[in-house]
């Protein structure tokens, strides 16, 4: 009988399972399931804290919906009547000392007509002017593996892009926007600029997709994304689950590897699938022709925190939904969700939830992540009274630090994972990689990743029957 073993117990770990389950069982394969998670709880990132009435994450706090894999998976699991969407409403950006709109008609910050950039708080009378350079300028020299923030600032300007698309971006994709490149934030901007001559004409050309997908984004579940890491669990009723226990070393064995662990006796396994984060898959293989390429994958950190109040969320702007911090402001935060306006199913008496973000991007991250969570609560609670005029103190708070745990695509990122993949299927086939550290960041896209590789592992051992 041969033996599948995945390493790590997230998102993408689990529905490589769910995956090779449904494969097994559907061709009768005579393979052994077995999933490996250090902690003793499942689910990675994704954690869901049910405290004093509200819905806290502890990673992510939503799946993109539009993603074609995520609305199917979600019906397979039988969690339709569990979904909630996320409400709709303004974006801010808070510069210097206020509260600016971000302008309806864009796309992170990217203006989808004349009239929106025009319209624009943010930028000034030159600003707009120099963004219209993108009607006339060509594209001679971009590809998808360039940088996203030479491109944007080639086509509209330095300050289009450092006062109202940069702050958005750059919160998305947790990186500095000249170290990211084309390939992994936006590609669809080149192919438009390429098609159409114009970003801006190219996002009004294709404005009822954006538009359509701008309502009901978003989605999670009546109690919070630990429901889909649940769920998985229950059916994974054909694989070993351990948890709680370590994984230390992978060796290869003849034809096959030997799995070494800090509190469980070895396992022999025919193919092996590493969702873990890059440097504990490094340290697995501990293979020198491999740390190079390995050396090369870039992570962030970040600090979240959530701000419980009992106070109505009616004292948050009307229709808004949160704030991105531009550098300019006197603010310690990169930004603010309104966690109870957008989300209704985290408060459960309607009272105010906000989730305040600190990146290492900020010039302060060392500093904040030396203090204990009572001084971080303080530093927090000045934000808020700065930025909404919000005196109260919060009655409860969570803080979840990410360190060096936020994958970021760097622009050495795809010639990285290409050289790993090529260097693995040499020096150890049948071991894989998977997960967000190497092929896309976001639930949707581990679930994605998830399905290819499942279906990559079971198409190997279906031709060596």
């Amino acid at each position: 009988m041969k033996k599948i073993v995945v390493v790590g117990g997230g998102i993408t770990g689990l529905s490589t399972m769910y995956y090779l389950q449904k494969i097994k069982q559907k061709n009768n394969l005579n393979v052994q399931l077995l999933l490996v998670e250090e902690k003793e709880t499942l689910g990675g990132k994704i954690h869901s804290i049910e405290k004093d009435n509200f819905i806290m994450e502890t990673g992510a706090d939503s799946i993109v919906a539009r993603n074609k894999n995520v609305l199917p998976f979600v019906k397979e699991l039988q969690l339709e009547d569990e979904l909630v969407y996320n409400a709709t409403g303004i974006s801010y950006i808070h510069t210097k000392d206020k509260l600016l709109e971000i302008p309806k008609d864009s796309i992170f910050g990217i203006p989808m007509s004349l009239d929106s950039l025009f319209s624009s708080e943010l930028v000034s009378a030159r600003g707009k002017l120099e963004a219209l350079k993108d009607l006339f300028k060509r594209n001679k020299h971009f590809t998808k593996e360039t940088s996203i923030g030479e491109f944007l600032e080639y086509f509209f300007g330095k300050e289009l892009v450092e006062k109202q698309i940069a702050p958005v971006l750059a919160g998305v994709y947790s990186g500095n926007l000249d170290s990211l490149t084309m390939a992994s934030t936006l590609p669809y901007l080149l192919d438009y600029k390429n098609e159409y001559g114009s970003i801006i004409q190219g996002l009004a050309k294709n404005k009822n997709s954006f538009q359509s997908a701008a309502n009901k984004k978003f989605i999670s579940f009546k109690n919070g994304l630990s429901t889909i890491i649940n769920r998985l669990e229950e059916v994974l009723t054909d694989v070993t689950i351990l948890k709680g226990v370590q994984t230390t070393k992978i060796n290869k064995n003849n034809r096959n590897y030997r799995l070494s662990f800090s509190n469980h006796e070895d396992i022999e396994a025919d193919s092996v699938i590493l969702t873990t984060p890059q440097d504990v898959s490094q340290q697995l293989l501990a293979n020198k022709e491999l740390d190079t390429d390995f050396n090369k994958l870039e992570n962030s950190s970040n600090i979240t925190m959530y701000l419980a109040y009992n106070v109505s969320d009616d004292v948050l702007p009307k229709d808004g939904t949160g704030f991105i911090v531009a550098e300019d402001s006197e603010l310690t935060c990169n930004a603010c969700t309104w966690t109870s306006r957008k989300w209704k199913h985290t408060s459960k008496n309607n009272q105010l939830l906000l989730r305040v973000f600190y990146k290492k991007s900020n010039p302060a991250y060392e500093y904040l992540n030396e203090l204990t969570e009572e001084e971080l609560v303080n530093v927090a609670v000045k934000d808020i009274e700065k930025s909404l005029s919000i005196k109260v103190k919060p009655t409860s708070y969570e803080i979840t630090k990410w360190n060096n745990l936020m994958p970021v695509y760097s622009l050495h990122h795809k010639e990285a994972i290409a050289n790993l993949t090529s260097k693995l299927a040499s020096l150890y086939p049948d071991v894989l990689l998977a997960g967000c550290s190497y092929y896309g960041v976001g639930i949707a896209a581990c679930i994605a990743n998830g399905e290819a590789t499942a279906e990559k592992v079971a198409n190997a051992l279906l031709q060596k029957v």
